[in-house]
């Protein structure tokens, strides 16, 4: 079992339940799901900039991710309805933890000059969405093979109501977030 499953049950939600006074241990919130979503736009001229991505997102996720592709034509940008502009993956369960522990433990310290993530980037309903502007801060990235440095998004799915609750949830988790 992962080490955030294991902290997860054992310190944090005893701690959620007397900081926010739920009745049910089924009240407390828990992370349902983490989405990583690359978006490339370089891949109009070059497809083998995504399926590098690919490459590199399977190799963080653990799992295959989907290619996303346009919904609409832009003709200043050379795009046209259909054509794979990024991709994605969906985490859940086991797959999910072991990525939040290794995002929060091995990859964000190896941010230069990093002082915590931006603890207002909650979006109302107890989301969370962080930025990555390079793909070199996870240890699975083998660095000779990089062709160019891309940036990812990472969301963070709670069950949470309030983003109080979620960055609760978060912060005793281990996530580390600035201090305001």
């Amino acid at each position: 079992m992962s080490r955030l499953i294991e902290k997860y049950r054992s310190e944090v939600v005893p701690t959620l339940t007397r900081e926010f006074r739920y009745t049910s241990v089924m009240a407390v919130p828990r992370v349902t799901k983490v989405v990583i979503n690359m978006g490339i736009g370089e891949a109009i001229q070059d497809a083998k900039i995504l399926d590098q991505a690919v490459d590199e997102l399977a190799a963080l996720a653990g799992q295959k991710p989907s290619i996303t592709r346009a919904r609409k034509s832009i003709a200043n940008f050379k795009l046209r309805a259909g054509m794979p502009i990024g991709c994605r993956v969906t985490l859940r369960g086991r797959r999910m933890y072991d990525f939040l522990d290794r995002l929060m433990n091995l990859a964000l310290p190896r941010v230069r000059d990093f002082r915590g993530v931006s603890p207002r980037a909650f979006d109302g309903r107890g989301n969370y969405t962080l930025g990555i502007r390079d793909q070199l801060i996870f240890p699975e990235i083998n660095y000779a093979k990089v062709q160019k440095v891309k940036g990812m998004n990472v969301c963070v799915v709670t069950t949470a109501r309030t983003d109080e609750e979620a960055r609760a949830l978060l912060g005793h988790l281990g996530m580390p977030f600035r201090k305001s």
